[in-house]
């Protein structure tokens, strides 16, 4: 730990100042829609989200080589796809007739080859293993203040729209029946969850963001008697997963996305444990 905290204050160290500062910034989005997220049990509708970004940021990259569109970044690609994919994933959910796990398991996976196939026509070598694990080394500042602008995005839609969505997530045909458009807030709760798991695939990447996202919260959820209680534990112990992780990865060489997830699935555990041990 000691070693970390010398190579944070290095000056030349400033890549490893802007993982920390991106894994920070993205813990409170992720905190507190994955809350909801957790609350509403809709990961498995998260995870096909999150495994569709693949899609868009190979098909920004594709783009930038072959069509010369330098403004379409990969994170810029990730959001377009992902709230698209939140969209036609809420919409199934809500409104067709057609086995949803089937549906939503068609858009995971072709959302997934499609990212693949782009990334392989796209000339020049490109590491899918960063996209997919994470490289929270690689943050610049640039991704440092596009985290931030989507960070205040997804917070403040999220608690603007708190009460609203406490009713649909524990109660929605109470919430339908006080005239509340559960419709509505389940779609933007799937397009903040979209945002927030973008903020995140830079972090720990799109194999494990879902556990980022919903660890956290479902530590939390064991101490917690209201749910903005459960987001500010998750809040923290996301934190404190970034920062440990980080340091981890840094002290022993290990990958850091794998080494941040580790860290919030071992709090996970110890709180299931001790919850054990005290039942006993």
């Amino acid at each position: 730990m000691l070693t970390f905290v010398k190579a944070l204050i290095d000056p030349d160290m400033v890549f490893l100042r802007y993982a920390l500062f991106a894994g920070l910034l993205a813990a409170p989005a992720f905190g507190i829609i994955g809350s909801f997220v957790v609350a509403r049990r809709m990961t498995y509708l998260a995870g096909a989200i999150a495994h569709c970004v693949l899609g868009g940021i190979g098909g920004a990259l594709y783009c930038q080589v072959h069509f010369g569109l330098t403004w379409l970044t990969p994170m810029l690609g990730a959001i377009v796809t992902a709230i698209a994919a939140a969209l036609i994933i809420g919409l199934v959910h809500l409104r067709s007739r057609e086995r949803v796990d089937s549906v939503i398991g068609a858009i995971w996976v072709l959302g997934m080859a499609a990212g693949i196939i782009f990334i392989a026509k796209t000339p020049g070598y490109i590491d899918p293993m960063s996209y997919l694990f994470g490289n929270i080394l690689m943050i610049t500042g640039h991704d440092l203040l596009t985290i931030a602008v989507l960070d205040i995005i997804v917070i403040g839609l999220g608690l603007f729209s708190y009460n609203r969505m406490i009713a649909v997530c524990f109660d929605e045909e109470f919430a339908r029946l006080r005239g509340i458009n559960t419709e509505l807030y389940t779609l933007l709760l799937l397009c903040l969850t979209a945002l927030t798991i973008v903020l995140m695939v830079r972090v720990v990447g799109i194999v494990m963001v879902i556990a980022l996202f919903t660890l956290p919260a479902a530590t939390a959820s064991h101490f917690s008697h209201r749910l903005w209680q459960m987001m500010l534990g998750a809040t923290l112990l996301g934190m404190a997963s970034v920062a440990g992780g980080l340091s981890l990865s840094y002290d022993l060489d290990l990958p850091s996305g794998a080494a941040i997830v580790m860290l919030a699935g071992f709090f996970y555990l110890l709180v299931l444990i001790g919850k054990g041990v005290k039942s006993w």
